[in-house]
């Protein structure tokens, strides 16, 4: 079936399939992995909040055992799962000239059972909050991005120097304490050893700061564009005067900065006024500190560059810009695919909700490249976004009638756990 302005629906279709099929064989028995086919579907629908409940609902199950089976006790790995989203993403989206992009985000909890759970600083909420941070990479290329990996970030008092925590939350016995950066080194090296082209390697403050992490980079050959604090000193002129990079960009006469666009924004291109300095010591090197100063506040940020062989402005500035392809992703993929809907408490559940969201949020990804790559009829439309794709996903293709006995059997369900619930809630007040 197709449409107008070239919408292929049959096409759309072959890709969701071919999201199944590409991790059918991790699934040992017919039941989780047909489970875990609805969960996906389920992920990408219109239901409002991803959990169990709502999603053994719609995939017409007449309780949530099986949804959660899937993310508890089936058998089934997500470390492959995650390996099969990865190379899918690359045979679609894969480009020598990609960055890898790395941050984390926070998922908001409550109480104090949930993995790696702890009051901790998350950009989600701007503040300190009881929550869990997921370190995760982003594939950035001309062709798209997606998330390809990630990473459960377990703090170091709170919970690695606690065993007892530890296993009651089903963490494996190999799995100790590791800083973001390392965290973030791991899927890097993991992406790269199986062969993932990328040329370039971004993130924030946090990253940035690592010289293990710029080391690995340089000893592989790939670039890297890592923002830096303002308080970084870097040498200049004779190679051994340390100076802070915002002394530096005091000192930039005016018409030495030069304006450009690091990516369109949803308002239009992001233009800001940049500066690049050459921070190498050795011949042959090949290493900038690039500054980047709002045309409006004046705020700056400044980034460590490295490359393997001379590059222009524009590229450093283009690589920079990719962090926010994945502060965007975390915005899609909570806002799209429930990646923060989830109510499990261990480590198994979260990675393997997580795994699935990222599929999901794959399925949309490649959806949206294909649906770029075909002329449209009318040029005052603009290209299909994620959230219009989903939109027209459900309604041509994922759109699922229940009968009302169906809806009213969860309806009853739902309102006695929510009684059992409350009940358990107020003996437990009385019992203080």
């Amino acid at each position: 079936m197709t449409v107008c302005h070239s919408l292929d629906l049959d096409r759309w279709r072959v890709i969701l399939d071919e999201a199944v099929t590409r991790v059918a064989d991790r699934f040992v028995r017919a039941e989780p992995r047909a489970t875990a086919a609805q969960f996906v579907e389920g992920l990408l629908s219109g239901v409002e909040r991803k959990t169990c409940w709502s999603l053994a609902e719609r995939a017409g199950h007449a309780d949530l055992h099986a949804m959660q089976r899937l993310l508890r006790t089936a058998v089934w790995d997500a470390e492959a799962v995650r390996d099969d989203v990865r190379s899918w993403l690359v045979e679609q989206l894969g480009h020598p000239d990609a960055v890898l992009a790395t941050d984390e985000t926070g998922f908001l909890k409550k109480g104090v059972c949930s993995v790696g759970v702890q009051r901790q600083y998350t950009g989600t909420a701007g503040r300190v909050e009881n929550s869990q941070v997921g370190v995760f990479l982003a594939y950035v290329s001309p062709l798209g991005r997606a998330l390809i990996d990630r990473r459960l970030y377990l703090p170091e008092a709170t919970w690695c120097e606690q065993p007892e925590r530890l296993a009651a939350a089903g963490v494996p016995d190999q799995v100790g304490f590791a800083t973001k950066p390392a965290l973030a080194r791991q899927m890097i090296d993991a992406a790269l050893d199986a062969g993932v082209p990328a040329g370039w390697v971004t993130g924030d403050e946090v990253y940035g700061a690592d010289p293990g992490l710029r080391a690995d980079l340089e000893q592989r050959g790939i670039g890297y564009v890592l923002a830096v604090g303002c308080d970084r000193r870097v040498r200049v002129n004779d190679g051994r005067t340390l100076v802070r990079v915002d002394e530096i960009a005091d000192r930039i006469p005016t018409s030495e900065w030069q304006l450009h666009s690091c990516g369109p924004g949803a308002k239009g291109p992001r233009d800001y006024l940049w500066a690049w300095i050459t921070t190498a010591t050795q011949p042959g090197e090949h290493r900038w500190l690039l500054i980047r100063r709002n045309r409006t506040t004046g705020e700056l940020a400044f980034y460590l560059c490295w490359a393997p062989r001379p590059v222009p402005l524009h590229t450093l500035v283009t690589v920079a810009g990719s962090l926010w392809s994945i502060e965007e992703l975390f915005q899609t993929g909570k806002g799209q695919v429930g990646l923060d809907h989830y109510q499990v408490r261990g480590w198994t559940g979260w990675h393997r909700f997580i795994t699935l969201a990222m599929l999901a949020l794959a399925v949309l990804t490649i959806l949206a490249a294909t649906t770029a790559q075909q002329p449209d009829d009318d040029p005052q439309i603009i290209a299909l976004t994620v959230a219009e794709i989903r939109r027209l996903l459900n309604a041509f293709i994922l759109a699922t009638p229940l009968p009302p006995a169906h809806t009213l059997h969860w309806s009853i369900w739902r309102r006695t756990s929510q009684a059992r619930a409350r009940r358990s809630h107020y003996q437990r007040r009385q019992a203080k």
